[in-house]
């Protein structure tokens, strides 16, 4: 299992940066408000313009793509990846999660009081 860094305090979840390609800046938009009114996401950062190369059904692709890097905690991820699939167009979206070994103590316990509690 991934391991991320834990709150400050030593309280709470592991943080993680959750990484989603988006088809256009309309879909990152509805993703990036969805995780975080449901709060599985503390923030939401779209970047646009993103050049994808890819191998999707036996030819490589290239495509415009909207990057979404979301903040939030490991033991969320299960219920963020079923907002992303619940709004995303692809059938094999993009949902990757990366560790945070460590950050600002202050960021990171301002993503773990921003995302709901279980």
């Amino acid at each position: 299992m991934m391991e991320a860094a834990s709150s400050p305090s030593g309280a709470g979840a592991p943080t993680i940066v959750v990484l989603v390609t988006a088809s256009s800046e309309a879909e990152a938009t509805t993703i990036a408000q969805a995780t975080v009114e449901a709060g599985v996401a503390a923030c939401a950062n779209i970047v646009p313009h993103v050049t994808s190369l890819f191998r999707w059904k036996e030819k490589i692709s290239k495509e415009q793509e909207v990057l979404i890097v979301l903040k939030s905690r490991l033991d969320l991820f299960q219920d963020l990846e079923g907002v992303v699939r619940r709004n995303h167009s692809y059938e094999v979206p993009e949902i990757i999660a990366l560790p945070i070994v460590a950050g600002s103590a202050t960021y990171l316990e301002w993503i773990i009081e921003s995302t709901v509690s279980r």
